[in-house]
């Protein structure tokens, strides 16, 4: 039995993965979603490792990282560059103060959630205009809402630059009729598992989309190429 605990010991830390990380938080954290963590990971604000295969595996550290990171959006209204700032001085060794003199909650808290935007901050904070964003809840790309959070965000954003490429949101309709049979593709294949109401189906699922979903990813994206490639001899 000794031996056994000095294994387990050296095995070093749990890792977990996206789905395990949601059936963790998401009693908590009712607002976070696997596109919430791999944003967050774009932005680098969490580095989760990788398995051979792609996987993102996430660390004990890591999961304090995201709350901390949820509680200072929450609770200070940070910006993420503040935010990533504020993180890098932790990561150097430092304490740092928040903007306005606050001290950072030395442990996250978990009843963080993420930023939320009023309809003229999300309009500011993108630069867009009213019949933009109008024009984008008409196409289904972004949900009509009394406030906002990030993904409408950096939805509105790329909308904007997409705008002044001469793509308006009613050109979209075709790619999100694609996501939505791509979605139907992926609620069919993890029907069996989802049925199962268990914290560990439930991680399995959420385990088996993102798969589906990121091997989708690459065969869209490859196809995008091949286009370009015509397009661009």
């Amino acid at each position: 039995m000794a031996r056994s605990t000095a294994q387990a010991k050296d095995a070093g830390p749990v890792l977990l993965s996206i789905g395990q990380v949601l059936a963790k938080l998401t009693p908590d954290f009712p607002d976070l979603t696997p596109s919430k963590l791999r944003f967050l990971e774009e932005q680098g604000l969490v580095s989760p490792s990788r398995t051979p295969s792609g996987y993102r595996k996430f660390s004990p550290k890591d999961l304090e990282r995201v709350q901390l990171v949820l509680t200072m959006q929450r609770d200070h209204y940070l910006p993420l560059k503040v935010i990533r700032d504020h993180l890098a001085d932790l990561d150097a060794g430092l304490s740092p103060m928040l903007p306005g003199g606050k001290v950072a909650p030395a442990r996250p808290s978990m009843l963080a959630t993420s930023r939320k935007y009023t309809r003229d901050d999300l309009l500011r904070e993108a630069g867009a205009s009213t019949q933009l964003l109008t024009d984008a809840v008409s196409a289904s790309l972004i949900q009509a809402s009394d406030v906002y959070g990030e993904d409408a965000l950096q939805v509105l954003r790329a909308l904007v630059d997409l705008q002044q490429r001469g793509i308006e949101p009613r050109h979209l309709r075709t790619v999100r009729a694609a996501v939505e049979r791509e979605l139907g593709l992926i609620e069919s294949a993890i029907a069996p598992i989802a049925r199962r109401r268990d914290a560990s189906s439930r991680a399995k699922a959420a385990d088996t989309a993102q798969d589906i979903s990121r091997q989708l990813d690459i065969v869209r994206a490859n196809m995008l190429r091949a286009g370009l490639d015509r397009l661009l001899p």
